[in-house]
């Protein structure tokens, strides 16, 4: 073990609170969904993670499924977490995630409390851990009883495998409805994670305002629409090595559409005009909510995560800039 972090880490990082919680999270948290599989280099992995822990990135953002294989990117950071971050376990916060297919059969998918406690002792085992900081339900579950899945929430948190817990992909009322439970059972849910972007606007129709009544803090995944809301598509090619060149990306080339594209050129002359690039106006465009408590930010390479918390060095919009952001979006 040789790794020393730097000593620098809290100077530069904004943290916020998440929701009305003693928790707070940084501004710009780490996601292991792509790049950090079996499939990928483990050595590149572990760089970055280093990186995030040296810039203040303190929560790393996991699943039971993520991969590819699923599985293997809690595997990898396992490794990572026995290397090197093991000495440094109570300043991070750790979170996982159980709601998609992770087994076959009828008890390795959705919300059941079998599959949940299930999928987070596998969790744990594979990255070496007692415990997660944030443990989620990844998605709502149409048939089980929303009160089992909140119950088993409540159980994990009570039998010390979380400290936290919180939903992803929760429509605002099925979010309100999960509070509520949560709330009388005695374990508040923490916090939200919904996927938003320039180009995916859905929370702003109620979930950001139910989240603030309800005092739930948010974290947004995919912030830069899977990369589309970067340099990486400017020239009209797929790079290789980018996620909609690879055959497990959920960015697909059908979706880099010249309208898309169009809009991207536009926003990027609109950054540079801040002195940002592309990623770092829409991040910042993301944090400018009040109950936004960090951008959940994807890397392929150290140098992303270094363009990404440089977002912090201007996050205010004039409302000329807002004006044009929306003329452009439309």
């Amino acid at each position: 073990m040789n790794y020393l972090p730097a000593d620098t880490r809290y100077q530069s990082m904004q943290y916020r609170r998440s929701g009305r919680s003693g928790l707070k999270l940084p501004a710009v948290s780490l996601g292991l969904w792509h790049n950090f599989g079996g499939v990928d280099t483990f050595s590149s992995g572990r760089e970055m993670v280093l990186r995030a822990f040296d810039l203040g990135i303190t929560h790393l953002d996991l699943a039971n499924n993520y991969g590819p294989p699923p599985g293997s990117a809690e595997e990898t950071f396992g490794q990572i977490i026995q290397k090197d971050l093991r000495p440094h376990r109570d300043e991070l916060i750790i979170s996982s995630k159980a709601g998609y297919t992770m087994w076959d059969g009828p008890y390795g998918d959705w919300g059941s409390r079998k599959y949940l406690v299930s999928s987070l002792d596998q969790s744990l085992k594979r990255m070496g851990l007692e415990y997660v900081d944030i443990f989620y339900h990844h998605r709502p579950d149409p048939e089980t009883p929303l009160e089992e899945t909140m119950q088993a929430l409540d159980y994990i948190v009570r039998s010390g495998r979380a400290l936290y817990v919180g939903i992803s992909n929760y429509p605002a009322e099925k979010a309100r409805e999960a509070a509520k439970i949560l709330r009388q059972l005695g374990t508040p849910c923490l916090i939200h994670q919904p996927s938003y972007s320039m180009f995916n606007r859905w929370v702003e129709d109620g979930l950001l305002q139910t989240l603030k009544e309800e005092g739930i803090g948010c974290i947004a995944f995919s912030p830069l629409a899977q990369g589309l809301l970067t340099n990486k598509y400017l020239g009209g090619s797929i790079p290789e090595g980018s996620r909609a060149s690879k055959a497990h990306g959920f960015l697909k080339p059908a979706n880099i559409t010249d309208d898309k594209l169009a809009k991207v050129q536009k926003l990027n002359e609109l950054a540079q005009s801040r002195g940002q690039t592309l990623a770092q106006m829409a991040l910042a465009w993301v944090l400018r909510h009040d109950t936004m408590t960090s951008v959940l930010i994807g890397a392929s390479k150290v140098v992303q995560i270094d363009d990404a918390v440089g977002a912090l060095n201007h996050l205010n919009f004039t409302s000329s800039e807002l004006e044009q952001i929306e003329t452009i979006l439309k």
